[in-house]
């Protein structure tokens, strides 16, 4: 007996959502533990290092296993084709109309859910995300009055390549307030308790950095404008090391700079400046004294 596991995720004109990929490893998960030998059909387009139905020859396997999802529509009846000779099962599947082809070409049908059946929990229940840190990224928007020394687009080019590699939950995180749109924050606080939420942010933005580390967070910080903006001089105001500008951005820098965000020592360095963040007061203590001054003046 050998099965290949599938499902909306392995067409190269379907879609690979969480659910559909959890479950596709759920199954596989079960199947390993019970001894059948299988294997997992990815399409190109969302994991182009994976097994794709190209890649495989029908007569190599007894079984198709579909997964996930409606078993609804071309893909699926062309799957049946396909694999005529395999004995075909859905599992965890909605059943949208039982006498269509797609359904009917199943030799066996074990659905989460159709007309008059009752419910059954769907095959992604029960992920386990604990090990996977959440990254969120907060981009400057193109700052014209750093003239020619800005270099937003080449830096967020490097950035969101290096981003899209990162192992983590990615998350896109903006600065901007508003208060009819949802997408966005309506206050700061608000925003500041997303970027607490967030185990390591990357931030191009000076005010990315400066809430994450109010909130204890490590930042990594990116400054867009050759020879140090305002994101490099408030790394350094603040006294944190974890800040690459423009002329030295590399993959290596960013990969060094994140390990060390990770670590016990960036968490712990974060958490510190976390602590103090707030207390100095020099700057409004300045404004104050102008201020009476200019008072007494009158």
């Amino acid at each position: 007996m050998r099965a290949l596991v599938t499902g909306w995720a392995s067409f190269l004109h379907g879609e690979a959502t969480a659910g559909d990929v959890a479950s596709l490893h759920r199954v596989a998960t079960r199947l390993t533990a019970d001894g059948i030998e299988h294997e997992i059909v990815l399409s190109p387009e969302f994991a182009p290092g994976a097994t794709h139905f190209d890649d495989v020859d029908p007569d190599d396997y007894t079984h198709v296993i579909f997964c996930c999802g409606p078993v609804h529509g071309w893909q699926v009846e062309e799957l049946h084709s396909r694999y005529s000779r395999c004995t075909r099962i859905a599992v965890g599947v909605s059943v949208i109309d039982p006498g269509s082809p797609a359904t009917k070409g199943f030799h066996t049908l074990l659905p989460r859910d159709g007309p008059g059946l009752r419910a059954s929990t769907d095959l992604a229940a029960g992920l386990d995300p604990s090990g996977v840190p959440v990254v969120g990224a907060v981009l400057a928007p193109a700052q014209p009055e750093y003239g020619d020394r800005a270099r937003h687009d080449e830096t967020h080019e490097v950035l969101q390549r290096w981003l899209a590699g990162v192992d983590a939950a990615r998350i896109p995180l903006d600065t901007r307030l508003a208060r009819g749109d949802w997408r966005l924050c309506s206050s700061p606080e608000a925003f500041a308790a997303l970027v607490r939420r967030t185990d390591v942010l990357v931030t191009t933005r000076l005010h990315g950095l400066v809430v994450a580390l109010s909130a204890g967070v490590p930042a990594l910080a990116v400054d867009p404008v050759s020879g140090g903006g305002k994101v490099t001089a408030q790394a350094h105001a603040q006294d944190w090391p974890a800040v690459i500008g423009a002329d030295e951005l590399t993959d290596a820098e960013l990969d060094r700079w994140w390990r060390w965000c990770r670590s016990d020592e960036g968490a712990c360095r974060a958490a510190a400046t976390g602590r103090s963040a707030g207390t100095d007061s020099g700057p409004l203590d300045a404004l104050a004294r102008h201020l009476h001054a200019a008072a007494l003046d009158r």
